[in-house]
């Protein structure tokens, strides 16, 4: 019923430096997050110095925060930062404060995908998240009560059986997806066994489709997808009572938080600006919309293929 947070990550780690540094370079530590952000500590000649590593292939923001002791700190000890696909950088350096002295930091950090600095395109109109032609009821709309608050406040979950194909609601890259769990239960545990998807969009958000069915995902990290096509099948997974599908776009927030986005869709009946409980919405085309309704402005990039879903 909600965003599982399987898109955040967090690591701690310990380090004794001490004096008598290398003379070149060598790598101390690294920490990865599902292959998509590492953090490495490295020594040098002067001291020890933070990396950052963006392995995906779309924007990841993290916090790192940083505690030393016997060190003398080239830049602040908090740093939140978004890293561009196959983006690396230095984020922290420190130097011992003297001979013979040793020097002791941790670090964690907490990780998710999206631009911190993203503007949401408010003209862009999305295509409801599955076949056009079909319609399914919407269990939990903008603001219900039930889940939808907060952070969850503007996103959807769609009465919709298992195995139902889901189309991507707006055009972009596969930034991440789970597909391996059969799990569905309301304990709070539960989430942590959501099968996903996340599709980065050009504007900094993401598109995140949620409970998909295991081995249910029908693209590949770093494909570029459009919108309406096929891109995974509905299930029951996660932190779930019923087979469901979840779908919401983001903006990255601080410390691997995020913050749902209110958005727009096109419809049989018109543009939708708030999908309601209890509602009953028919996907339609780009193609079948401006036909029917006259140019719709700023509506979904789609492909050929889009036009006859």
């Amino acid at each position: 019923m909600s965003r599982s947070p399987l898109s955040a990550f967090s690591a701690t780690f310990l380090l004794l430096v001490f004096t008598g540094w290398p003379s070149t370079a060598t790598m101390a530590s690294t920490g990865c997050s599902d292959e998509l952000l590492c953090i490495s500590d490295v020594r040098t000649t002067d001291g020890i110095e933070c990396h950052a590593e963006n392995r995906g292939d779309a924007p990841i923001t993290f916090t790192l925060k940083v505690s030393a002791s016997h060190h003398r700190g080239r830049r602040d000890k908090v740093i939140t930062d978004t890293l561009a696909p196959r983006q690396s950088q230095t984020v922290f350096a420190f130097e011992p404060r003297g001979n013979g002295r040793q020097g002791e930091f941790c670090y964690n950090y907490r990780s998710t995908i999206g631009d911190l600095d993203a503007e949401h395109d408010d003209e862009h109109i999305y295509r409801f998240p599955y076949a056009t032609g079909k319609s399914y009821g919407v269990l939990q709309g903008y603001g219900s009560r039930f889940s939808h608050t907060g952070r969850e406040r503007y996103s959807v979950d769609f009465n919709m059986p298992e195995g139902t194909p889901v189309m991507a609601a707006r055009a972009g890259v596969v930034a991440d997806y789970e597909e391996s769990n059969s799990i569905g239960c309301w304990e709070d545990h539960c989430g942590n066994f959501a099968n996903f998807l996340v599709i980065a969009h050009d504007d900094g958000t993401t598109g995140e489709y949620y409970h998909l069915l295991q081995n249910g995902v029908l693209v590949e990290r770093g494909q570029r997808v459009e919108a309406g096509q096929k891109v995974a099948l509905s299930g029951n997974t996660g932190h779930t009572t019923m087979p469901h599908l979840h779908f919401g776009v983001y903006r990255a927030e601080s410390w691997g938080r995020y913050q749902s986005i209110p958005v727009r869709f096109i419809s049989a009946d018109g543009i939708i600006d708030r999908p309601r409980r209890g509602g009953r919405y028919q996907a339609i085309s780009l193609k079948q919309a401006n036909r029917k309704y006259g140019n719709i402005p700023s509506v979904y990039q789609f492909s050929s293929q889009e036009a006859t879903l």
